[in-house]
């Protein structure tokens, strides 16, 4: 029933919105307006696990790229997060990861943080758009880099890739630091595909002299420094991604380049950034000067 998935959307939205706070059962089903057994049951239903993994699992990835990414202690962090006592904390942090916090935050190794998916109710799908919206074009130059990427067979976009190589990814990828702050997903040209391998792939751009890690089935590839134009739309409610998505796929076919003196560039990939609400939908196509090649 729509109301069972539009309740199962306000517990994660709430676990989202309070997760360094401790979180109960009671908390879940006032937000829910189920009783605490039934809140339970349609969690487990539509997400396969209980409330109480789900919270511990976002926690413990939320805390690994605290202790990558900040000059904090694993008591900070397990404190913070409403963790009972560090050796507990600690504990949970290997079975998760299979590692130690400590040695991973002077250290950190490519980890697979838990990535939730979003249930989509009926009524979310129902788009509150206004017809009229800005999109804002701007040029931006990416340096050479190398982009630490996961290939499939015949995605071409999002959820093929997903189907095919499976929605984890992105979690994996997360965990790698990245010279943009954040995972990338790409659209290849030809001269980076392998014959029997898709146009669409997700990755992490890193550093030209990165020496870390790169997990099992993952390669590296080589991309020169661009120049790209980012289109970037209006912030959307989480539910309407699909209509921002669409504005901007439109903006950039209507969009000559030439108006500023560039061309379209087909020899490099064009950029897709996660999609979050709070920022516009966000994508990065590739141009040349026209006449030069750069």
């Amino acid at each position: 029933m729509k109301e069972h998935k539009e309740a199962v959307r306000l517990m994660q939205d709430y676990i989202s919105e309070h997760i360094s706070e401790e979180i109960n059962i009671g908390d879940l089903a006032r937000v829910s307006a189920f009783s605490p057994w039934y809140a339970r049951k349609l969690f487990i239903k539509h997400l396969n696990m209980t409330p109480a993994v789900y919270i511990r699992r976002l926690k413990l990835s939320k805390s690994a790229l605290r202790l990558r990414d900040e000059n904090v202690t694993v008591l900070e962090v397990a404190m913070d997060m409403g963790f009972e006592s560090v050796d507990g904390y600690q504990r949970a942090f290997r079975k998760e990861f299979g590692c130690n916090p400590k040695e991973y935050s002077t250290s950190p190794v490519p980890v697979w943080l838990f990535t939730p998916y979003l249930i989509e109710s009926e009524e979310r799908k129902v788009s509150n758009m206004s017809d009229v919206r800005n999109i804002f074009i701007q040029l931006v130059e990416r340096p050479e880099r190398k982009v630490i990427i996961k290939r499939g067979i015949k995605a071409n976009e999002y959820f093929s890739y997903c189907e095919e190589v499976g929605c984890d990814v992105w979690g994996l990828l997360t965990s790698i630091k990245s010279i943009s702050g954040e995972p990338v997903c790409l659209w290849l040209p030809k001269e980076l595909r392998k014959p029997v391998t898709n146009e669409y792939v997700q990755g992490v751009e890193v550093e030209m002299d990165y020496s870390g890690i790169v997990p099992d089935g993952f390669e590296t590839i080589t991309l020169p420094a661009a120049k790209y134009l980012m289109f970037r739309g209006e912030p959307f409610a989480e539910e309407d991604y699909k209509t921002a998505i669409g504005e901007i796929w439109e903006a950039e076919k209507k969009y000559n380049p030439e108006f500023i003196g560039y061309e379209w560039d087909d020899s490099n990939p064009r950029i897709q950034l996660e999609p979050r609400g709070e920022r516009g939908y966000i994508e990065l196509v590739p141009v040349r000067s026209i006449g030069t090649g750069l």
